[in-house]
């Protein structure tokens, strides 16, 4: 009788696990022959269980069976609502043993564990690139491919990740059910949540060896490793240009392309990026939620305030290679590198003039397109660009506020100025 009791084990040949029924040693064998025999009809996406693919599936349909009762959210599989659920609770089970932070998810936990060791074992085939996880491995092989699997049903955008596309589905909606408690700013996604609510408490829990710079971000933290190893790994098949990360080149694709697809729903401005609307929008409402401590200044985003801090603090962390000049901001020292290799990497398609930076090639485009948006506010005159409606005013005042340090000559235009400065060959420059 004690025989019958006696549980039957059956073992992997390839690594010894031991499962109880036959079934479960045929699935847990396909981790080793990478067989994936479930494929959903939809997008090609193969399973090695049934029950990923009926999971799966529900990425395609707007089924969500399962629902928060603290919020109403709903969810397309169990796992996930339970995961969910830790953010009310404020349940963190997975604590990293090197520095004792803790997170909801144990795939959370793993990625960040690759901070510490610097390990990035998943590399892509066609640019070498590395990642933590597959997962961030397969989204990032579908830039090479073209492949966008998750459509926007509203609009037909496509997406390579599903949770890219419930972000998407925002926008039409509206929805941003993860609130700050401390601000009430809402977000559609909770990941973007625990990075903006590190903004009031001045965690950056991401350092750079090299610089100590701390970011509230893992990948703010690789790109910007990337100023200093040089590396830009994405570039651009227009113009050569070569970019830190992958969204920054999308962007300046539009420089080429003109697609704006942003716009403004009060003045009908569009925009190439949607935090630029965002911020746009605040000019409308007259809203800056970022302030000053020091000053009490307000700002539209936290970049902003983040540089605005710097100039209490005197800091000026970016620094010029070739003649030592430094800046509180990174594009600046880009824009001031230019001059050195004379670079104009912004070339206006209709008449050739290169620019130093996007926005004055943007500037430049509406002289073409005759939109002269900008209105001085003395006589209304308009203009293309807010330099020349500056420098206009200085027409009324009768005020050329830009002296030359050598003759005196005065000018309404530091570039003006700067024109001038040249005529005086072999004097040594003074700083603007």
């Amino acid at each position: 009788m004690m025989g019958h009791n006696k549980e039957k084990r059956y073992e992997c040949d390839v690594c010894g696990k031991a499962c109880q029924i036959p079934s479960q040693l045929e699935i847990h064998r396909r981790v080793h022959t990478g067989e994936k025999p479930y494929g959903c009809s939809t997008c090609g996406k193969s399973f090695t269980r049934l029950s990923g693919l009926r999971e799966h599936r529900r990425v395609h349909s707007s089924e969500r069976p399962f629902t928060c009762s603290d919020c109403g959210k709903g969810f397309k599989a169990s796992k996930h609502l339970k995961v969910h659920r830790r953010l009310h609770t404020g349940e963190r089970p997975y604590a990293c043993s090197d520095c004792g932070k803790s997170f909801a998810q144990s795939q959370s936990l793993l990625v960040h564990q690759c901070t510490h060791t610097a390990e990035h074992p998943y590399a892509c085939c066609d640019c070498g690139k590395a990642f933590t996880c597959s997962a961030y491995l397969l989204s990032h092989q579908r830039t090479h491919s073209g492949e966008w699997p998750y459509t926007c049903t509203r609009c037909g955008k496509g997406f390579t990740q599903p949770q890219s596309l419930l972000k998407h589905q925002c926008t039409h909606t509206g929805e941003r059910p993860y609130t700050c408690i401390q601000c009430d700013k809402g977000f559609t996604c909770s990941s973007n949540l625990l990075v903006h609510q590190r903004t009031h408490t001045g965690e950056r829990p991401y350092i750079c060896t090299q610089c100590g710079k701390g970011f509230t971000k893992s990948s703010s933290l690789l790109e910007h490793q990337r100023t200093h190893t040089g590396e830009r790994p994405c570039t651009c098949d227009q113009c050569g240009k070569g970019f830190t990360h992958s969204s920054s080149l999308w962007k300046h694709q539009r420089t080429h392309t003109g697609e704006r697809p942003y716009t403004c729903a009060q003045c009908g401005k569009n925009f190439t990026r949607s935090g630029n609307l965002l911020e746009h929008q605040r000019t409308h409402t007259g809203e800056h939620p970022y302030t000053c401590t020091q000053c009490g200044k307000g700002f539209t985003r936290p970049s902003r305030l983040l540089s605005h801090q710097r100039v209490h603090a005197g800091e000026h962390p970016y620094t010029c290679a070739q003649c030592g000049k430094s800046f509180i901001h990174s594009r600046s020292l880009l824009e001031h590198q230019h001059t050195h290799t004379g670079e104009h990497p912004y070339t206006c398609a209709r008449c050739g003039k290169g620019f130093t930076r996007p926005s004055r090639l943007l500037s430049h485009q509406r002289v073409h397109a005759g939109d002269l948006s900008i209105p001085s506010p003395v006589c209304g005159e308009r203009f293309a660009m807010a330099s020349n409606a500056l420098t206009h005013q200085h027409m009324h005042t009768s005020g050329q506020p830009y002296d030359c340090p050598y003759c005196g000559e005065a000018f309404d235009s530091s570039r003006g100025l700067r024109q001038h400065r040249r005529t005086h060959a072999g004097e040594q420059l003074l700083p603007l």
